[in-house]
């Protein structure tokens, strides 16, 4: 292991300790210093980790949160120096994490989160002029979505445990035993989250995959015979999330 390969595991073991071959040029003990480093490390992990997951954290509360951030942080190091893209798999590790199991959606809720931190950091793409779109749309289209566009199914009530942090004293209505799904997106600046039926994500999910509009529609209507293509695709078009439109059909 290299020099630079043993601090760098120093700094995220499990125990503390100072790699061999750090020393401090003012004479102070390296061990200490090194400590301090090691520390303000872990707390900005985990300070990334708060801020990008707040309503993760309120539903199991701040001192939990950290704990298992912490732990976090010591299996899974960054992987890339872009602090935002930290914490991808969290939702991962919180579903095999023994002590979040009494609150079965947490998981859920992380990944619902993780979805809006990637649809706010995703490319700027114009969306596609609605009037050639209109003019240009059949059957055999395929239509490009914006990369900040994103779905999730999960069997809890995630978008409305979502949604009800964002109100103060909400929280107490929820029922979470019920199934839901979601659309993310960024439109302008702001990150949406829409609660969407079962159809609408395996339309959405067909478009990003690249099939024709009519290979979409077949997916989305086994998935729901009640789905509203034109609700689904208005909202859609509506918020900007398609960028491009052509006539080539993927297998």
């Amino acid at each position: 292991m290299s020099t630079q390969h043993a601090f760098c595991a120093a700094l995220l073991a499990h125990e503390p300790g100072c790699p061999e071959g750090v020393f401090s040029s003012n004479g102070a003990d390296p061990a200490s210093r090194f400590a301090v480093y090691r520390n303000n490390v872990h707390s900005s992990l985990i300070n990334a980790l708060a801020t990008s997951y707040p309503v993760t954290r309120q539903l199991v509360g701040d001192e939990f949160f950290r704990a298992m951030a912490g732990l976090y942080v010591q299996t899974c190091p960054p992987g890339s120096p872009l602090i935002s893209e930290y914490g991808g798999t969290l939702a991962d590790f919180i579903q095999a994490f023994e002590p979040a199991q009494s609150v079965p959606y947490l998981a859920d809720v992380a990944r619902l989160e993780r979805l809006r931190v990637r649809a706010y950091h995703a490319a700027d793409i114009p969306p596609l002029d609605q009037s050639r779109m209109l003019a240009q749309l059949n059957g055999q289209s395929r239509l490009q979505l914006h990369p900040c566009v994103a779905t999730l199914h999960s069997p809890y009530a995630a978008v409305t445990i979502w949604a009800a942090h964002q109100t103060e004293g909400a929280i107490a209505s929820v029922n979470p035993w019920q199934a839901q799904s979601a659309l993310v997106l960024r439109h302008g600046l702001a990150v949406k989250v829409f609660s969407i039926d079962s159809g609408s994500v395996a339309f959405i999910n067909s478009l990003r995959r690249g099939k024709a509009l009519e290979t979409a529609l077949e997916h989305a209507l086994q998935a729901s015979s009640e789905f509203d293509l034109h609700q689904c695709l208005g909202l859609l078009i509506s918020l900007g999330a398609i960028t491009d439109l052509d006539q080539k059909v993927s297998p």
